[in-house]
């Protein structure tokens, strides 16, 4: 027959399943609180970055010929004044988003190469339709751009002569 070794008195004793599972049990939820708690840390930093405002006033410079564009600085926003009155169109590329310069033809696209006329029509492809027109006010001698406002395209706003 063979004996069973008889265990030191130093040997740890041996841990039941059920009070492992517990410990385990324990352990996890120790682990979830401090990760909440980590989390509930970086509440009081927004996660967001500040934008700019879709509304913004500009003062149009004197020297603005009639049909000329000027891009406000920090804007994708071409503002025009002509006989009829000032309208606003947007630099975004309908094609792929990207920021159309001004050229004397009207827009370019740098990306892919489309090509707008100075109303936003589109001259030549890929973009698919023109570039949107903005809503405009006018108050005093400030112009107020809503980029969130899409308006019809020939929408102008009389004022400031």
């Amino acid at each position: 027959m063979t004996t069973k070794p008889v265990p030191s008195r130093l040997d740890p004793p041996p841990i039941p399943r059920r009070d492992f599972l517990g410990l385990s049990a324990l352990a996890a939820a120790g682990a979830a609180l401090l990760f909440a708690l980590l989390g509930m840390l970086r509440l009081p930093k927004a996660a967001v970055l500040p934008s700019l405002s879709k509304k913004f006033r500009v003062t149009l410079p004197e020297s603005l010929a009639a049909g000329q564009a000027y891009v406000p600085p920090g804007r994708s926003v071409a503002l025009f004044r002509d006989g009829d009155g000032i309208y606003a169109i947007s630099l975004i590329c309908t094609h792929l988003g990207c920021i159309v310069k001004p050229t004397a033809k009207g827009f370019e696209c740098p990306c892919h190469g489309s090509r707008f006329a100075h109303d936003g029509a589109v001259t030549r492809g890929p973009a698919p339709k023109a570039l949107p027109w903005l809503g405009v006010s006018i108050a005093s001698n400030q112009v107020t751009v809503d980029e969130g406002a899409i308006v019809p395209r020939g929408t102008k706003k009389v004022g400031l002569a």
